[in-house]
């Protein structure tokens, strides 16, 4: 039901960072630029009800780990999602830490940071914590990659007990099979999936 998707819900917007969006990104997914007109009307809606908004940063190690075997991306020379290194990219001139979320849809004093070394949020953060101390009992999800980061923070909110809703609108991925897979297959088993206007519908309601 509609009702226990939205009580007491947060935001959760993973992974909207320069080396996923920018033009040129190491680790590019080209649909996450059309998903930022949907992250802005979400984000607006939910800072109007003062609602949180949370943010996760994909950091990579910079020593080798297991991630590195399927993103070699994250190896030098090219240092992908390395906190603190800058990297100029094709759309624009200036130097930005390939880490920092996008300036677009960028974050305001206090939004909340969630900074993690894997794909899941969840997963050795205080992201749980966080949730529990700003009384969250719902989420509302959004972000790159949508099989990846998205999904593995999605199944980890189920674990944690979070009625979880992805926005089908403003997920995006570099394999269409894998976005439409992921997404129905959350829908079947562990939350439910809606695009924006039906979520600010509802969140309008709440």
């Amino acid at each position: 039901m509609w009702t226990e998707r939205l009580v007491d819900p947060a935001l959760v917007i993973v992974d909207m960072q320069n080396d996923f969006v920018r033009e040129g990104a190491p680790l590019e997914v080209p649909e996450a630029r059309a998903t930022l007109e949907a992250h802005r009307a979400l984000i607006a809606a939910f800072r109007a009800r003062k609602r949180p908004i949370v943010y996760t940063k994909f950091l990579s190690t910079p020593y080798r780990s297991l991630l590195w075997n399927w993103s070699p991306q994250c190896e030098p020379e090219t240092k992908c999602c390395w906190k603190g290194h800058g990297r100029t990219y094709a759309d624009g001139n200036d130097e930005l830490d390939c880490t920092d979320i996008v300036r677009e849809i960028y974050p305001e004093p206090g939004d909340l940071i969630v900074e993690k070394y894997g794909y899941g949020a969840f997963h050795g953060t205080a992201l749980h914590d966080m949730l529990h101390t700003h009384g969250i009992r719902s989420l509302v999800m959004t972000g790159t990659v949508t099989q990846i980061c998205v999904e593995e923070t999605a199944r980890q909110a189920f674990h944690h007990g979070y009625p979880t809703t992805l926005v089908s609108d403003a997920v995006s991925s570099y394999a269409p099979d894998l976005h439409a897979a992921t997404l129905k297959n959350f829908a079947m088993k562990f939350g439910w999936v809606a695009d924006t206007s039906v979520v600010l519908a509802r969140l309008a309601d709440a």
